[in-house]
């Protein structure tokens, strides 16, 4: 059995820099055509310069393979009409961070009161450039995201014209808040349509799963299960592929991101032939985000087969979701 997957993407990619970027960007680049890649370097990407720079470091790393790197600024609220204006042509969408959320956000938002973000969001609607929004508070843990569902809908009220993706969404909560408002869609990672908080520690600690947002309920994988495999438009799939090297994983105090580039794809095919849902992979990884993000890729076509796959141990020093075990579908040569 095979199908093929037209111009997949990956609506929420980071492929870091330097060494890193060098090891990661060609897996992403083998199955995909294109990918939203996000702006939390460090410094951040805040300069139209950065943004071109760091494009042909992505361009150079890649090679020869066919895939296009979306840039994204990392969100200033001082950014002026003439600046966006200009970048437009550089960029596919703007990053939200609520400051020191996640991994390199400290130059983040510190409020999320709608006043002091007007400025630029009103310049965003105006120019048709999406904001992509990293959804948690600073409270307890599994409740961050949830906490956050209220600013979600402040923005989608007060800024009806702005296109607001709630990034990698984890709850129930979250899925709920699609069907509410026109202007809010969202991605969604592999990691959780796969875990719950169970997997991550319910037993031994298991680092390569912990990531931020982290695996919630069961009952929040089930939504969101429930609209990756029914195709629904307003959601789509980003990886949020979050490499470390080892050292920085297995050791006190680990770093949050999973890393999925190599298995994507694969994972993602076994998971829908799973649950009988073949027939909606494609919108999940490619056609509902053309029609967000009103995006036409390049032609691509990834064959897929359904034979057994075993995952590399370990890409140089980073390790990957489901290392050394066995995936239903591969990606033929």
């Amino acid at each position: 059995m095979t199908i093929t997957l037209k111009s997949p993407l990956d609506m929420h990619l980071h492929l870091r820099d330097e060494d890193m970027l060098k090891i990661v960007a060609p897996l992403s680049a083998e199955t995909f055509s294109a990918g939203i890649i996000m702006p939390n370097l460090v410094p951040p990407v805040t300069t139209i310069e950065a943004v071109k720079a760091y494009k042909q470091r992505i361009k150079d790393a890649i090679g020869d393979e066919e895939f296009e790197p979306l840039m994204t600024l990392f969100f200033k609220n001082d950014y002026s009409y003439e600046f966006l204006k200009d970048a437009k042509e550089h960029i596919s969408a703007i990053k939200l961070y609520p400051s020191g959320v996640t991994t390199n956000s400290e130059g983040g938002v510190s409020s999320m009161d709608i006043e002091g973000l007007r400025s630029t969001f009103e310049i965003m609607s105006e120019l048709e450039i999406p904001l992509c929004v990293h959804g948690e508070t600073n409270g307890f843990v599994m409740d961050r995201e949830a906490e956050f569902g209220s600013v979600y809908e402040q923005f989608a009220i007060n800024f009806p014209k702005l296109k607001i993706i709630m990034e990698h969404i984890t709850t129930k909560n979250s899925v709920d808040l699609l069907d509410k408002h026109e202007n809010l869609y969202a991605t969604i990672t592999v990691q959780h349509l796969y875990i719950t908080l169970d997997d991550v520690a319910g037993g031994m600690l298991k680092p390569h799963l912990f990531c931020k947002p982290i695996a919630k309920r069961y009952e929040d994988r089930e939504a969101l299960l429930r609209v990756a495999l029914s195709g629904h438009p307003k959601v789509m799939f980003g990886s949020d592929s979050a490499p470390h090297p080892t050292h920085k994983k297995e050791c006190c105090g680990c770093a949050a991101g999973v890393f999925t580039a190599p298995i994507a794809i694969t994972a993602l095919a076994s998971l829908f032939d799973t649950n009988g849902a073949l027939e909606n992979l494609q919108a999940f990884v490619s056609d509902n985000a053309q029609k967000v993000y009103n995006y036409k890729p390049q032609i691509k076509e990834i064959e897929l087969v359904k034979e057994p796959f075993r995952v590399q141990k370990s890409y140089a020093n980073v390790v990957p979701m489901f290392a050394g075990e066995m995936l239903s579908w591969s990606v033929k040569e």
